[in-house]
Formats: C-alpha cells, sequence, structure tokens
C-alpha cells in the first residue's frame, strides 16, 4: 500500500516466506517472499515531489508570494502526477500487505487528524475527504468487494477501471467525463446535501484544502490493483522491482510519519525565513 509496503510478498496478499527482507543475488528475480525495493523508491520519490508542491503552496498561498504558473497548467500537471502516482502504486500494492483492514484503518485514523489539526489551527485551509482518507477507505472498499475483484479477469478489469476513472473524473463538478471533456450533466438534487460529500458530491457551500472523495479516485486504485495482478508475478518485473535506492527508499519506507509532521515542519521554515527576510 502506500505508506508502508509490507516486508513481505506474496500471491494475492497472502504472506510468503517470513522475515525475508533481503534482496535477491544481481540479475535474479527476487525471492517470494523477498521486499520489491524499487516500490519503495518509487514512492519516495513521489514523497519528495509532494513535499517540493506542498512548500509551493505555502509560499504561494499562506505567504502570499507571486508565482503565475503554480496556478496554471504546469503546476495542475505536476499536481496531478503526484496524486495519479500515489493512488496508482498504493493500488498495486494492496497485494504486499499482511492486513489491508489495520492498514486503512491506521491511515483513516491519520486523516482525522489531519482533518482535526487544519481545523484548529487554519480554518480556511481545514482538510475534509483529503487523500489520507481516499488511501485509507480505498483498502477497506477493496477488501469488502475482492471476491467480485478477483473473480473479474485482470485485464477487464483494469480496463474496465480505466473506464470509469475516465467516466467519472470530473464527479465532482457535477458532470460526467474527463478535465474538459463534458459527457453528461449530472442532477443538481445530487448535491444539495452535505452528507455525500466523502462519495464525490459534495454539497452547496463545501470546501476543502485537500479532497479526494471516494468516486472517482476509488476507480484509479483499482487500475493499481488489477495492473498487479496482471504484471505482479511477472519475473521481469520481480527482477526490476530488485533494485534499491537507498535513501528515496528509505523515505519511501516512512511515508506517513514523514506525511504527517511535513506541513508543519515546511510552515515553520518558510516562517522563519520570512521573519528573517522582515527583519
Amino acid at each position: 500500500m502506500l505508506f508502508a509496503q509490507d516486508g513481505r510478498d506474496g500471491k494475492e496478499g497472502r504472506a510468503g516466506a517470513a522475515g525475508a527482507q533481503s534482496a535477491a543475488p544481481a540479475g535474479a528475480a527476487p525471492k517470494a517472499g523477498g521486499r520489491l525495493w524499487l516500490l519503495d523508491g518509487l514512492r519516495g520519490i513521489w514523497l519528495l515531489s509532494m513535499l517540493g508542491y506542498h512548500a509551493m503552496y505555502d509560499l504561494v498561498v499562506l505567504f502570499g508570494r507571486p508565482c503565475p504558473w503554480y496556478f496554471e497548467t504546469p503546476g495542475y500537471l505536476w499536481q496531478q502526477s503526484i496524486c495519479w502516482g500515489f493512488i496508482l502504486l498504493s493500488g498495486f500494492c494492496y497485494a504486499l500487505g499482511r492486513s489491508p483492514v489495520r492498514h486503512g484503518l491506521t491511515v483513516l485514523g491519520a486523516a482525522a487528524l489531519v482533518s482535526l489539526a487544519t481545523a484548529l489551527a487554519m480554518p480556511s485551509q481545514t482538510v475534509r475527504w483529503g487523500v489520507l482518507f481516499l488511501l485509507g477507505a480505498a483498502p477497506l472498499v477493496t477488501r469488502l468487494l475482492q471476491g467480485p475483484l478477483k473473480a473479474l479477469p485482470p485485464a477487464a478489469g483494469l480496463l474496465g477501471s480505466a473506464a470509469l476513472f475516465f467516466v467519472l473524473r470530473n464527479i465532482q463538478y457535477g458532470s460526467l467525463g474527463f478535465e474538459g471533456l463534458v459527457l453528461a450533466r449530472l442532477p443538481s438534487a445530487w448535491y444539495s446535501t452535505r452528507y455525500l460529500a466523502f462519495l464525490g458530491l459534495p454539497g452547496p457551500g463545501f470546501f476543502s484544502s485537500d479532497y479526494f472523495p471516494l468516486l472517482p479516485w476509488l476507480a484509479l486504485y483499482w487500475v493499481g490493483f488489477f495492473a498487479w495482478r496482471l504484471w505482479g508475478q511477472s519475473p521481469r518485473l520481480r527482477r526490476a522491482c530488485g533494485v534499491r535506492l537507498p535513501f528515496l527508499g528509505w523515505i519511501g519506507r516512512h511515508t506517513l510519519p514523514i506525511y504527517l509532521l511535513h506541513q508543519p515542519v515546511t510552515y515553520g521554515l518558510l516562517w522563519l525565513l520570512a521573519r528573517g527576510a522582515a527583519l
């Protein structure tokens, strides 16, 4: 999953040989039970990108520094590359965890903590149903529906999930379609209550500084889930994933605590820099 790849690996989430943490010899596929080290490194790369993006957010939005491109296409593509990467990788790693339920509940607890902290410290930037909510709820929903999902052929599941994400991408904006493509408008009555925001149907006046409802993002998570089923046992992929990226891998194995700490640390550093510049 996103915030912690299990130390063990196996087919469809069954634990492999206990304690097998060492990398495979050069040129050999990682043993069943070996850690897929490259996934940690990729997670670390996306986390560093997210830290940079959030530092820019603080600098531009909270400290008022001008940066026009941040609100234009380059900034949007940067933000989308981070969330797409995290969500796809999280779904891809679903089968590597010992307990999706425990993992999901842990991340949901962290999501609640972030929502409470932002509501108290910075009400104008409160996080409601943010990315931690999505990454905590997605494995729980996937575990609940694991039987029907596993009954689907992996290629069909992957294509179907991608199509579902494409169709539902704009659901929070009141329509079906992807980005600028509007396939159909949805009934305004669906957006008349505040209780369906978690699903992707925000009511009047809803605001969140980080919003990742179940729809459409659960479908993107399932793209990663089916990608693992389709390619996860490939010897070539497993050899590639035996590559270690030491520093990035360490970051990738500690994603959740770094995520929880990075905003107060980043804001504090920027505040000190701004104060020093003003003196």
